[in-house]
């Protein structure tokens, strides 16, 4: 899941409060170039008012001219954009992008908005959840997630998979660590920064103040859920190799530090020998960090490092870009 995801059900969650009626929609599938993957949300209310994305603008002003006109309001159903020839000379899809869609109506009833509390709970907490939907009634529940595809459509039932939010765990401010929040933001990504150096109390990244605490501490608190990416980038011991000590005992799916072939092969030498970590444990950490793109500045290593935590989510080998 993406932040803006979460933006979405705090969204939801306010205008259910209100005693509005909502358009919940879910990227089902997407084939050819399309700019948001399955899962991305978009909410919406009858006056066009929405939060979220399905494709980067020419999907929504189809969606919410559709709603103007007083269609969709079945509970539950799927919505194919960028099929027909028409379809993409008139949405613009990018590469004949294709796109499904599950598209809600819900009424600002109790029960909805008890789901959307445990959603947003979700996408801040630390397990996964399989979100089922019945096209023929618009029930949703949500279950025990037992892992699998991202969205699932089975005859007239819908699963979706809901995780906590895409997180970059920043341990320790630099220069480049400037540079990964300003890509991680763009991506949408939720980012968290930590330093306890005097002189970095009060900084700002991307708008978000830097946590005045090691960044270990706040591994250890339980900051990393099985979406977060630690990056080391300070080239400082004290800051760097506790936070890999401590990020290796957690679910995150990426662990990496910035330095050289011969400064990674130091660290994992004192790694082992200071840290007690094995062998395992050390496989886990990228070091050197990011791909090798020959990058020199601090903006160009931040793109190295944001392209191979994408890609690591993503599930991508190194061999397969």
């Amino acid at each position: 899941m993406q932040h803006l995801d979460l933006q979405v059900i705090d969204q939801a969650l306010q205008w259910v409060a209100d005693e509005h009626e909502v358009w919940f929609c879910t990227v089902l599938s997407t084939y050819g170039s399309a700019p948001r993957a399955p899962g991305a949300l978009l909410v919406a209310r009858a006056d066009g008012a929405h939060v979220g994305s399905l494709s980067g603008g020419c999907v929504e002003e189809e969606f919410l001219a559709s709603l103007a006109q007083g269609e969709l309001q079945a509970p539950a159903q799927i919505v194919r954009y960028g099929e027909t020839d028409d379809d993409r000379r008139r949405l613009r899809l990018p590469c004949g992008g294709i796109l499904q869609v599950l598209v809600e109506h819900h009424r600002p009833t109790p029960t909805w908005h008890s789901h959307l509390r445990t959603l947003q709970a979700t996408l801040l907490g630390q397990q996964r959840l399989l979100r089922r939907v019945e096209l023929t009634s618009g029930a949703a529940d949500l279950l025990p997630d037992h892992g699998g595809e991202q969205t699932c459509l089975k005859g007239e039932q819908v699963d979706i998979r809901i995780g906590p939010a895409l997180r970059l765990l920043l341990a320790g401010v630099s220069p480049v660590a400037q540079a990964c929040a300003s890509f991680a933001r763009a991506l949408g990504c939720e980012v968290i920064a930590c330093d306890p150096r005097e002189e970095m109390q009060g900084t700002l990244i991307e708008g978000i103040e830097v946590q005045p605490v090691l960044p270990s501490v706040f591994i250890a608190s339980g900051a990393c859920h099985e979406a977060t990416a630690v990056v080391a980038l300070t080239h400082d011991p004290r800051i760097d190799d506790l936070a890999l000590m401590e990020a290796v005992r957690t679910p995150a799916f990426y662990i990496g530090a910035m330095g050289s072939r011969q400064t990674s092969a130091k660290r994992a030498e004192r790694l082992q020998r200071v840290g007690g970590l094995d062998k395992k444990q050390i496989e886990r950490i990228h070091m050197p960090i990011g791909l090798d793109l020959g990058s020199k500045t601090p903006a160009e290593i931040a793109l190295s490092v944001m392209a191979d935590v994408l890609r690591v989510y993503r599930g991508k080998t190194r061999e397969a870009l």
